[in-house]
């Protein structure tokens, strides 16, 4: 038997480990996408790198095999919801880090209202409660492809199944997005309408309050 092959790293790491420039840039995405590790990050900025640099070998190729190379590019882009289907290879090199990590399947989940926070959909996905096209996902950097996004769910024996979980709290997510999609003159008739049944309710209290009171005192 010969010796296993040696497993080659999946991403690059900075070519200098002490840039202050970097490091906060790299600190505002660690609290905006809840990262674990920097090995994270280095993975997403790798996959990204590999393209744009496919991309820019291949802009000023004519050949029959560059245009193959082109379509299996754009295709595989395309599935991952980065890029339309009308989009060229010049359109690769205008992707950012931040549309890489908007199809990380923890982001998604959160933007999806299946948590709180990104912090909790990480941990949703990585105590096995979520399946993506009915497989059990573990991985909260898994790319989601554009047919697998309304095919997020959670696992059937996970007790997050059910929508009135109180660690989910979706519905009330849902009425604060609404809310603040809505025209100010309509926020401002909700707020209203909220206003007078406060009130109604307490005019009945007063009411229940005084027939206990005439009760109590026909009865001494």
């Amino acid at each position: 038997m010969g010796s296993p092959k040696k497993i080659k790293k999946k991403y690059q790491t900075p070519r200098h480990p002490w840039q202050k420039a970097r490091i906060d840039a790299e600190k505002i995405i660690f609290k905006e996408y809840a990262f674990k590790n920097k090995k994270e990050l280095w993975k997403q900025q790798s996959f990204l790198r590999k393209y744009t640099r496919q991309a820019k070998r291949l802009i000023n190729l004519q050949t029959e095999q560059a245009k193959k190379e082109k379509e299996q590019i754009i295709n595989k882009l395309f599935k991952l919801g980065l890029l339309s289907k009308t989009s060229k290879i010049d359109d690769v090199l205008s992707l950012t880090l931040k549309d890489v990590l908007e199809r990380r399947l923890q982001t998604i989940m959160f933007k999806k209202h299946f948590s709180k926070t990104i912090k909790q959909a990480r941990q949703f996905i990585t105590h096995h409660h979520v399946l993506v096209n009915n497989k059990k996902i573990t991985s909260p950097s898994y790319l989601v492809l554009r047919e697998e996004e309304d095919k997020i769910t959670f696992n059937l024996n996970s007790a997050l199944k059910n929508p009135e979980h109180p660690e989910r709290e979706i519905e009330k997510k849902k009425e604060v997005k609404v809310q603040k999609t809505m025209p100010k003159k309509e926020i401002k008739k909700i707020e209203e309408k909220k206003v007078e049944k406060k009130q109604i309710k307490k005019e009945e209290k007063k009411e229940t309050k005084k027939v206990e009171e005439k009760k109590d005192g026909k009865n001494k």
